[in-house]
């Protein structure tokens, strides 16, 4: 038995069973369709890509700078440059110093024998200069290089200051040894070639070993007041004993035993006797009981006539 549509239809599995309704087969064939074709996009290049992510005024802020590259080339082969970084500073210390950070304020700690004026002087610090950009590693360099300063640290106080703290070296006196002058320590240790005019007057040694006696020769000068004051310098010879030269040629030779002894006998002979007024060359206090004086050319003739007249008022005498 055929269905609609001429297809077979389905008997009953066993008697009195009805048959099921079957509904009309839809047609399976479908209609295609062709989807609506997309625009094509124009090609775009890369250089136009990359254009179109750079910032904006981009082109006004390159023009700007070529302006200022080609105004500052400018001042500078004209030479105003050169007078604007003189009077004023280099640009951007300018521009440093309009936003708070110029240099105002500079504690210096640790003075001695240096003064404010040349510490300043020496680290570069200039009231054109600013904070930001000074260099405070260079201007401790500086610093170090001076004969005076044993140690130096240079800090940076923002917004406007600067804090610069010196070590000293300690000159005990100075030592003369092959026509070099150094400058050393109480316990000899040289620390410095004389460079420094200031350190003159601490007491001048000369002489090999000298310097490890230093201490020793001040002492001996400092318990003579009225000896150290004509005295110039100590030289120890033979490393053994102390020869003094005096403010007015004089050489005073005093023994290797005992020498502060025959310091008191030259203390004596300059107060009482007024023996630096005399034409005498040198001064030998090496025999404890004893002076030798070597006179001078002139007074050695006048001591000589007078003895012979001496001799002869003598003569005529028997």
């Amino acid at each position: 038995m055929s269905g609609p549509f001429g297809a077979p239809q389905a008997q009953p599995a066993y008697a009195g069973a009805s048959v099921p309704a079957v509904a009309p087969a839809r047609s399976t064939a479908l209609v295609s369709r062709r989807a609506p074709a997309r625009p094509r996009q124009p090609l775009i290049r890369a250089s136009e890509r990359a254009g179109s992510r750079l910032p904006r005024f981009t082109g006004t802020i390159l023009l700007t700078l070529f302006l200022a590259g080609a105004g500052l080339y400018g001042a500078v082969q004209g030479g105003q440059y050169d007078d604007f970084s003189a009077r004023y500073g280099s640009p951007r210390d300018v521009v440093a110093r309009a936003f708070g950070f110029s240099i105002q304020n500079v504690a210096i700690s640790g003075l001695v024998e240096l003064n404010q004026t040349e510490v300043l002087q020496v680290a570069g610090i200039d009231p054109r200069g600013s904070l930001p950009f000074f260099d405070a590693a260079a201007a401790r360099e500086r610093l170090m290089n001076m004969p005076l300063v044993k140690d130096a640290t240079v800090r940076k106080l923002y917004p406007s200051g600067l804090a610069i703290t010196l070590v000293e070296r300690e000159a005990y006196a100075l030592w003369q040894k092959n026509g070099q002058v150094f400058v050393v320590a109480a316990d000899g240790t040289v620390t410095d070639t004389l460079s420094d005019s200031r350190l003159n007057r601490l007491p001048l040694v000369v002489g090999p070993g000298a310097n490890l006696k230093a201490t020793a020769f001040t002492k001996l000068m400092d318990a003579a007041p009225d000896v150290k004051a004509h005295v110039r310098a100590g030289m120890f010879v033979g490393e053994r004993r102390w020869t003094l030269k005096l403010d007015n040629g004089v050489d005073v030779r005093l023994p290797e035993e005992n020498p502060s002894q025959a310091i008191t006998r030259l203390a004596g002979l300059i107060k009482d006797q007024k023996i630096l007024d005399r034409d005498v060359l040198a001064i030998d206090l090496r025999i404890p009981d004893r002076v030798v004086l070597r006179l001078g050319e002139e007074a050695a003739t006048a001591r000589a006539e007078a003895l012979k007249a001496k001799s002869k008022i003598k003569g005529s005498a028997t």
